[in-house]
């Protein structure tokens, strides 16, 4: 299968006490990385020239990139309270991806969009719902003040994606949790709230369920959302949406416990045992 991610990669500060380090990030790396597991992976980005190309060596060995110039990369800065808390800042932002820069979709059997700093505007969104789309809601409802915080968006900006992730925080941007699930209800096929390794909640044509993920003791969730939306996207082209729903929590789970992508489906499959789903 041939994927499409699109999204900015980014330059991330980090700074835990006294240590401060850099490393690529963004939704997309993690999307894609994912998805190449799978098949071919492509990614849309735009890159500034202050973009350390070391960060790209590993990375273009797994994907294939498509980088459009800017004058600047996204970069954030996220200094560490502890290990579970963090304060995020936005440094840098690279140029929104217009429209005209898309490749052609049709090339792809799912396109995954994973904004992290609102370069996807909502011109470009309607376009990408022409095709199998999955999208990540962060990047579209972050605002930059004194720090990042959450917006609101329309719901009927939502209307015709088929596969919706957020976390328990973002979903806030479509106000109340009640009123957020008939809003996703009413919009999309299908709708992930995830929250870290507690109960979840997914969405289908109509039907609540609550899922469980395995409970792994990890010390980084990075790039967990992101891995979670790219399997099951994958999974669910596959199989039924609860063997889909089941697996990706098992994949996201592994991916946590190693922090890489090198495991088997045969690891996948039993650790899918963990999962539990039900109707609510």
């Amino acid at each position: 299968m041939k994927f499409l991610v699109i999204g900015h990669l980014t330059r991330d500060i980090l700074i835990k006490g006294r240590r401060r380090s850099e490393r690529v990030g963004g939704g997309a790396y993690y999307s894609a990385l994912a998805l190449s597991t799978f098949g071919e992976a492509t990614v849309l980005t735009k890159l500034g020239g202050d973009f350390p190309k070391q960060f790209l060596n590993e990375f273009e060995k797994r994907v294939k990139l498509m980088v459009l110039p800017s004058k600047e990369t996204t970069t954030y800065e996220l200094t560490y309270l502890n290990e579970n808390e963090r304060i995020l800042r936005l440094l840098a932002r690279a140029e929104e991806i217009k429209p005209h820069e898309l490749p052609e979709l049709r090339k792809f059997d799912l396109i995954l969009a994973n904004p992290v700093a609102r370069e996807i505007s909502v011109e470009t969104l309607e376009i990408l719902k022409g095709a199998y789309l999955a999208l990540d809601l962060q990047g579209l409802v972050r605002e930059f003040n004194d720090g990042v915080g959450i917006g609101k968006i329309e719901p009927g900006h939502l209307r015709g994606v088929k596969i919706l992730h957020a976390d328990a925080n973002e979903i806030s941007a479509l106000g109340s949790l009640e009123n957020a699930i008939d809003s996703l209800k009413a919009n999309v096929e299908v709708a992930l709230i995830s929250d870290g390794s507690n109960r979840g909640i997914a969405l289908r044509k109509g039907k609540v369920y609550a899922y469980y993920p395995p409970r792994v003791g990890v010390k980084d969730s990075t790039g967990a959302g992101d891995t979670f939306l790219a399997a099951f996207s994958y999974f669910y082209r596959e199989r039924p949406f609860i063997p889909a729903l089941k697996i990706a929590n098992a994949f996201t789970a592994l991916f946590l416990e190693r922090r890489n992508y090198n495991f088997t489906m045969d690891e996948v499959s039993e650790k899918t045992l963990e999962v539990r789903i039900e109707e609510i």
